[in-house]
């Protein structure tokens, strides 16, 4: 397995997943040129994507759909309601008929299942994904401002997360954003908290070793230090060994993170 989160944060997302030899972009929320760029960094080929998978219609998710399709003709996979409100926009995301897929409740790509499941979030039918190889299992979501029990359950014994850890409380009622829009934030349709990051994976059943990115980092209402030390508090408190049980990555908005190659051996 190889996972390479190319950017993460309100200026776009976009997170490379190799599983079993099927490459996968989760997002496409930044510049076609620079998701090229990121994937020559990793030896990937931009031409061989199999597949993009959409979670929802938000620009940072979508802004780069256009020239990547148009160019390279990778299938898209989104939900059909998705779909819709992506195409109403069809003067900023103009994806051609042939590549557009419906996203089912359950998709094979070569010898990997793709399962989306429901998140929390002000979207059109928005998801988080998790996808199977073997005995293989990597999980994401982000951009959800509640943690159901299905979330739980899809995130569950994952060797793989990527989960959102977008705002430090105090830092956002004590910030300059307007009320509406903290308020939005921290709704259960908004974003996830540092602390609401560290309790759900704490309360995960675990495999041994997991790796984890935390995503989807607010610029202003959060730190990457912050974030680590809130999490890792966290779980740390819950008996959890840091860099043994569950190995923290940050990610951030204007540079790739991955999981180090001497650890990637061991998933």
């Amino acid at each position: 397995m190889q996972v390479n989160v190319l950017a993460s944060g309100s200026r776009g997302n976009a997170t490379l997943i190799s599983l079993g030899g099927v490459k996968l972009l989760v997002d496409a929320g930044i510049s076609t040129r620079r998701i090229k760029t990121e994937l020559d960094k990793v030896g990937v080929n931009i031409g061989d994507l199999d597949g993009v998978l959409i979670t929802h219609e938000h620009r940072d998710h979508i802004s780069g759909l256009s020239t990547l399709t148009r160019k390279y003709g990778v299938p898209v996979y989104a939900r059909p309601a998705a779909w819709e409100a992506i195409l109403n926009d069809s003067k900023t995301c103009d994806v051609p008929t042939a590549c557009q897929r419906e996203l089912t409740s359950s998709l094979d790509i070569g010898g990997v299942k793709i399962e989306p499941f429901d998140i929390s979030h002000d979207a059109v039918e928005p998801v988080g994904f998790r996808l199977y190889h073997k005995h293989t299992k990597c999980a994401f979501a982000t951009d959800l401002g509640f943690v159901t029990d299905s979330v739980k359950k899809a995130l569950s014994l994952s060797d793989v997360i990527i989960l959102e850890a977008n705002h430090d409380v105090d830092m956002l009622n004590q910030g300059s954003y307007p009320w509406f829009l903290k308020k939005r934030i921290l709704s259960n349709k908004g974003h996830l908290a540092n602390t609401d990051a560290g309790w759900t994976l704490a309360r995960l059943q675990q495999k041994k070793n997991c790796h984890v990115f935390l995503a989807h980092l607010s610029q202003e209402n959060n730190r990457p230090e912050v974030a680590e030390k809130t999490v890792s508090d966290i779980l740390s408190e819950q008996s959890y060994k840091i860099g043994t049980d569950i190995s923290l990555y940050l990610t951030y908005p204007d540079k790739a993170s991955s999981i180090p190659t001497d650890r990637r051996l061991s998933i």
